[in-house]
């Protein structure tokens, strides 16, 4: 039986292990590769472009993470059921509600971290954590889908984009499906650039309901390898004719809306 090597604690600029060194499924700890380090914005794009990210909770060291395998939703495979269809065309049309983007990153994040989530205590989106993507943010690499009803942020997710990959971090909703409907905005915003896979990291029951399927890690990296040196064809904007992708109708009153869209939500 081949012996799984032991985990790297990363000083400075040491390089990560291979991905195949994470610890394999005879572990209460599936899938962890290395220990410590800083969350730099070197060290973060060093990790996503590899397969590898971080995850741990407040008083622990930095954990880095490839598990094996990865849940991904290939944009192609999004599930709009007729429900979630139905209520999305609701709110698109109704006045004072839209989808931004990057407009209060930070309030997406604070929010996300402040998601009650079942049979999790706590949460991984530490201070330290908000703190570094917010910067990565500033940086143009990390993005925030948001959805506004009268002025409130009512649900959203943000994620990391490599090339043509975006890694989705995480989401919350404070209104029934606002995750949902900031997740298929997302979808339409990836298919119009030419992104084919969402990772999502973990395997959970709402994902798989909304299309997100497990791929073996060797598959997840070969396509991450292919896709990261690629660039989108544009930057990062909601686009509501883009909504076209998913077979929506885009009502009229939207047109209107999005004429006078706030910063963070600009029509090409």
């Amino acid at each position: 039986m081949e012996r799984t090597p032991p985990l790297v604690w990363l000083e400075g600029d040491a390089p990560f292990p291979p991905v195949e060194n994470a610890l394999g499924t005879d572990s209460d700890l599936c899938g962890l590769l290395a220990i410590g380090g800083q969350l730099t914005l070197e060290r973060l794009e060093q990790a996503y472009a590899r397969g590898i990210f971080p995850w741990y909770t407040e008083g622990q060291p930095v954990l880095w993470w490839a598990p094996d395998p990865r849940m991904v939703l290939k944009t192609a495979d999004f599930k709009l059921s007729r429900s979630l269809s139905k209520t999305l065309r609701r709110f698109l049309s109704t006045p004072g509600c839209e989808i931004r983007v990057d407009h209060a990153f930070g309030g997406v994040m604070a929010a996300c971290a402040q998601a009650n989530r079942r049979g999790q205590v706590g949460t991984w989106i530490t201070p330290a954590m908000q703190a570094a993507y917010g910067q990565w943010h500033q940086a143009g690499r990390v993005h925030s889908f948001e959805v506004w009803m009268n002025k409130d942020l009512v649900g959203g997710l943000y994620g990391v984009n490599i090339g043509r990959m975006f890694f989705g971090e995480s989401m919350f909703s404070r209104h029934t499906d606002a995750s949902k409907w900031a997740l298929a905005a997302l979808v339409t915003a990836c298919r119009r650039r030419g992104i084919e896979w969402i990772d999502c990291q973990q395997n959970t029951a709402h994902l798989s309901s909304l299309g997100a399927a497990e791929v073996p890690r060797a598959e997840f990296v070969d396509h991450l390898n292919r896709v990261s040196g690629l660039l989108p064809t544009c930057d990062w904007f909601y686009d509501h004719r883009d909504w076209a992708l998913l077979g929506l109708d885009v009502p009229a009153a939207l047109e209107v809306s999005a004429a006078s869209a706030m910063p963070g939500a600009r029509i090409s």
